[in-house]
């Protein structure tokens, strides 16, 4: 019973859209009064004469009650966001049958049990049609809901009751007509600021995109362009051969990061991102420019990765290698990417030959972006980093969750 309580003001106060924010006092004021209602509506049909029964008029008002009550919970509303803000439904056929089995319970009840609380169906119908059906469908079942009482009560001679199946539903109607119709703009409204703040995002980095083209890979070209020159021109004139092996190197870097320059600015554009799919080449490149061999193992079973988690993985390994290049004395490294379960686990690991002195460790706060991005990079995705020396050379391992 306590349980039930709790789950009944849990409702009561939780924002319309289903979060758990809380709702506003207003909306948590209505959803009181329509319980009380509903409580009244159930209270009163049972105790007003005649009563609800299995025979006579006590079992036309138990139909009459049971048809509007299971109509009513078949054409409940459920809102995605403030009420009036749904647009119409998918399927109003469904909402103008249910409407219509409230209408015809709440008839009989008013034929059946005239002192009872059959008001509550015109209601009823004239607040879900304002709130769920377009403005055809929601006049039609407005005029559905409350003709036949208000045509009752006149020809019966009781204008009260008339004038309380009209002049008192038609203003509810047109209320939550207007709120949904306010509702509905200020979506619109959202979803345009939106789109503009995303527009400008896009030409921001748009602009990004076209100053690193401009200036960092125009450099990285030229650059590129200078050590091939370079490199034909030693050769011609039969330069030392390690003068030469080093030269070819520093052109392949040149490349690799023009390469690079470019995908980056890919990336500002909003193009495809890198991710562990390219691990593989990413390692033949080092290897190639080393001449280290390079082992890359992937286990698990594959999965695709959200675009930061996906690029983190990518970039991880890039740093690692360049610092393997950097600061090792490697003879061999090591990739590989593990999918386990609840994580996604790349490790980047260099050995060196017997008896080579530890390697020099890369600082943690020191300039560039080294192991501080990657640390960076990792605790913005809710993962972890570990950068440690091994018995004989240097281990990477960037852990994400799943």
């Amino acid at each position: 019973m306590l349980r039930a309580f709790r789950a009944v003001g849990g409702w009561l106060t939780r924002d319309i859209n289903g979060s758990r924010r809380s709702a506003p006092i207003e909306a948590t004021v209505l959803r009181s009064i329509g319980c009380a209602w509903l409580i009244a509506l159930v209270v009163v049909t049972f105790t007003s004469h005649p009563r609800p029964g299995l025979h006579g008029r006590g079992l036309i008002v138990l139909a009459g009650f049971a048809l509007m009550v299971v109509s009513a919970i078949s054409a409940r509303p459920r809102w995605s966001g403030v009420p009036g803000t749904r647009p119409p439904l998918a399927d109003p056929w469904r909402m103008v049958a249910a409407l219509f089995g409230v209408t015809a319970g709440a008839v009989v009840l008013a034929i059946a049990q005239p002192h009872g609380i059959w008001l509550a169906g015109p209601y009823f119908v004239a607040i879900v049609a304002a709130l769920s059906l377009d403005r055809r469908w929601g006049a039609i079942m407005l005029l559905v809901g409350i003709a036949p009482f208000t045509i009752g009560g006149l020809v019966q001679g009781h204008v009260g009751s008339a004038l309380s199946s009209s002049v008192g539903i038609v203003p509810w109607y047109l209320i939550l007509r207007l709120m949904r119709l306010l509702g509905e703009r200020n979506r619109m409204l959202d979803a345009s600021r939106a789109a503009e703040a995303e527009a400008a995002v896009a030409a921001e980095r748009g602009r990004l995109a076209r100053e690193m083209h401009d200036v960092l890979a125009h450099s990285l070209s030229a650059l590129a362009l200078q050590l091939e020159s370079t490199r034909l021109l030693a050769r011609d004139r039969r330069t030392d051969p390690e003068v030469s092996q080093a030269i070819d190197r520093a052109h392949s870097i040149a490349a690799t990061g023009l390469d690079d320059a470019r995908r980056a600015i890919a990336a500002a554009r909003g193009d495809e991102l890198p991710g562990p799919e390219r691990l593989e080449a990413l390692a033949g490149a080092f290897g190639d420019q080393s001449g280290l061999p390079v082992a890359v193992q992937v286990r698990g079973e594959p999965r695709e990765l959200p675009p930061d988690a996906s690029l983190a993985v990518y970039r991880t390994a890039q740093e690692a290698l360049t610092n393997v290049r950097r600061h090792a004395t490697a003879e061999r490294v090591r990739v590989s990417l593990d999918y386990l379960p609840e994580h996604t686990v790349l490790v980047v690991e260099d050995h060196g030959a017997p008896g080579t002195p530890p390697p020099v460790q890369p600082s943690l706060t020191g300039g560039g972006y080294g192991l501080t991005g990657m640390h960076e990079r990792a605790k913005l995705l809710g993962g972890e980093l570990f950068a440690e020396p091994t018995g004989d050379g240097f281990r990477v391992e960037l852990r994400l969750p799943a």
